[in-house]
């Protein structure tokens, strides 16, 4: 049995019923999933029918963080919301940081079920054991920024730790997200789903500690650990001082930093205007998640050029330089400060809105998009102003512009026609990162094969993007060996960060020679498990197929598994990547090999053997119910 780690409770709120209640954490879940984002597609398949409405009141919200979340271990004040997400109808997974994580563990839980839909909208409020659901009619319609304060003041408590939804959830965009304090959930919708239940907020006040299980273990593992990040070349002389918008810089050397929808990858750069020297003329300082000593988050201040922009502060990552710059031609610095402020205050996230507003100006310069249409605005690459205009547009869902765009990329090709499809950025109907998978194959194939759609975090491939030599080298513009080493990232992801909780740069950038051991040694010291270094890829091996199992059941297909036309047919013109592009024959190999590495059928299903062998019998029953298997 766990004797730490734990609080060994898992919290239900039915908001159809208002019922709320507690059960004990069941020592084999514990024990199978870890924690995170394997505790939410654990509950999630076993409760939630594949072909549920995302959006109707049979779906549910799973908030889990890990054992680690609240104890002493660095860099892990994490948290995974688990759904099925309205933008791919497949498992909807995002995480986030800050101290809203490490509440919930301290007010005596590892596991938030939120069911059901209110009649009107609510808030949850959970203070230790006491937990009520409350009316939200004065703060429906707040931004996310205001909607915390005013609730700190109505509940008396500035320490309370609030995650709550914008305009964009309340109105249902399939892009919208859920922020607590600066921090996102960002993707996949799931502040649509929080919407979809009239939940404004949940406001969360713990006092309780986390326990440890075996605290000699749990210290020699930490010190390992806090070692292995002081080694570290990268982590503290670099990351912590830059954070991710370094990124910026090093994809652009490879020439897999995208630009202008992809149609001008490597043609033009954005270093100077968007890279290292330009974000740090702009840092004020950096924020700390709860217990971590990187702080990478880089804090940004607006300061010059347009009045809309001055003055403007925000924390834009690696990823919103991408989106809500290159992909959409914008140059200015302050307009993405400032753009990435809107998204986090009408709860929107930053990739999906900008990767799409990159879609609408290339449609809008082609002629398959009408100023009429864009509600007068002038959607060509690199107008800042429009695309800042457009957010706002897309957060309230407004007549013309705003009701196009409001679901994604997928949604607007189909709306639109004409062909368009071939130059949505999308797998799944989850909106590219930043990352050109034309010069990345592994990376660019974790965004064919994750549960998830085009998600880098899911199998984000170190050995292409930083030169890691972890299993080994490999070269990034081959396809072969890379459907194993797809497979090998996904579950190391998975098992030593997804479900922890652990920071995934930290994994990255400083232990990714130690990943499987820190992980066996730190949630067995907290636990109080006997969690063995072999043990953590079969557990990660478990969490991607019973997502898989999850989708299978959605109905989603191999067919799903594939790029957009652009990412198959036309090379990378200039830069780093030039003259590489994933041609449907490479795709077919790479695939094949994904499937036969994880014991899958050629149609992408997972076999009965495969599934027994991980202890997933609930995910035979199911898939031979369905005729899949």
């Amino acid at each position: 049995m766990y004797t730490g780690g734990y609080m060994g409770k898992v919290l239900r709120v039915n908001l159809s019923t208002k019922e709320i209640t507690t059960e004990e954490l069941p020592e084999k879940i514990a024990k199978d999933f870890i924690g995170g984002a394997g505790f939410g597609i654990k509950y999630l398949f076993d409760e939630v029918p594949g072909d549920t409405d995302a959006l109707g009141e049979e779906n549910k919200l799973i908030f889990a963080p890990g054992p680690l979340s609240g104890t002493s271990a660095p860099c892990a004040s994490r948290m995974a919301v688990t759904t099925k997400s309205p933008l791919t109808n497949a498992v909807g997974m995002a995480l986030s940081g800050g101290y809203f994580p490490v509440e919930l563990k301290f007010a005596g839980y590892d596991v938030l079920i939120i069911e059901g839909k209110s009649e009107e909208p609510v808030y949850l409020w959970i203070k230790d054991d006491n937990v009520s659901i409350r009316k939200a009619d004065k703060i429906w319609g707040m931004n996310t920024i205001d909607t915390q304060d005013v609730l700190k003041q109505e509940l008396k408590e500035e320490s309370a730790r609030i995650a709550c939804i914008g305009p964009a959830g309340e109105n249902l965009s399939k892009m919208a997200a859920i922020i607590n304090e600066r921090r996102a959930f960002g993707r996949k919708g799931v502040g649509a789903v929080m919407g979809s239940k009239n939940l404004k907020a949940i406001a969360v006040r713990g006092t309780k500690e986390v326990p440890i299980g075996n605290e000699e273990l749990f210290k020699k593992a930490r010190s390992a650990m806090l070692a292995g990040m002081k080694e570290s070349p990268m982590l503290y002389p670099h990351f912590s001082k830059l954070g991710t918008p370094m990124v910026v810089d090093a994809t652009s050397a490879l020439g897999i930093f995208p630009s202008e929808n992809y149609r001008n990858t490597g043609e033009d750069d954005y270093t100077e205007s968007l890279g290292a020297e330009s974000s740090v003329a702009r840092t004020l300082g950096n924020e700390h998640c709860y217990g971590c000593p990187v702080g990478c988050t880089q804090m940004k201040l607006a300061r010059g050029g347009n009045l809309k922009y001055q003055g403007t502060m925000s924390d834009p990552e690696y990823e919103t330089y991408y989106s809500l710059g290159s992909c959409t031609g914008v140059k200015n610095h302050d307009a993405v400060i400032h753009a990435d402020h809107l998204c986090d205050k009408l709860g929107l996230d930053t990739i999906s809105v900008g990767v799409t507003i990159g879609f609408a100006m290339e449609l809008y310069e082609s002629g398959l998009l009408s100023k009429e249409q864009t509600s007068g605005l002038d959607l060509r690459f690199g107008n800042d102003e429009a695309m800042v205009d457009a957010i706002t547009e897309i957060a309230y869902r407004n007549e013309g512009i705003g009701s196009l765009l409001c679901d994604g990329s997928k949604v607007l090709a189909e709306q639109i026609g004409q062909g368009s499809e071939k130059y949505a950025m999308h797998v799944k109907g989850l909106e590219f990162p930043a990352y050109d998978p034309r010069g990345a194959k592994a990376h660019g194939l974790n965004y064919v094969t994750s549960y998830t759609g085009a998600d880098h975090n899911r199998g984000y491939a170190p050995q292409e993007i930083f030169g890691a030599e972890i299993p080994k080298a490999y070269d990034r513009f081959t396809p072969e060996g890379k459907g194993w080493l797809t497979m090998y990232n996904q579950d190391l992801r998975s098992a030593t960060c997804d479900c922890p909780t652990m920071c995934g740069f930290l994994i990255d950038m400083a232990l990714p020679h130690m990943a499987e051991e820190n992980t066996a040694d730190m949630v067995s010291g907290a636990t109080g498990l006997d969690i063995k270094k072999e043990d953590v890829m079969v557990i990660g091996a478990r969490v991607n197929n019973l997502a898989r199992a999850f989708n299978l059941t959605a109905g989603l297909t191999k067919a799903d598994d594939t790029y957009p036309e652009r990412i198959l047919t036309e090379p990378i013109k200039e830069g780093g990547s030039k003259g590489h592009y994933v041609s449907p024959e490479e795709l077919e190999m790479m695939l094949n090999d994904y499937y036969d590495s994880r014991n899958w059928t050629k149609e992408g299903v997972p076999t009965e053997e495969r599934l027994s062998e991980l202890g997933l019998d609930e995910a035979i029953v199911k898939l031979k119910e369905k005729g899949l298997l």
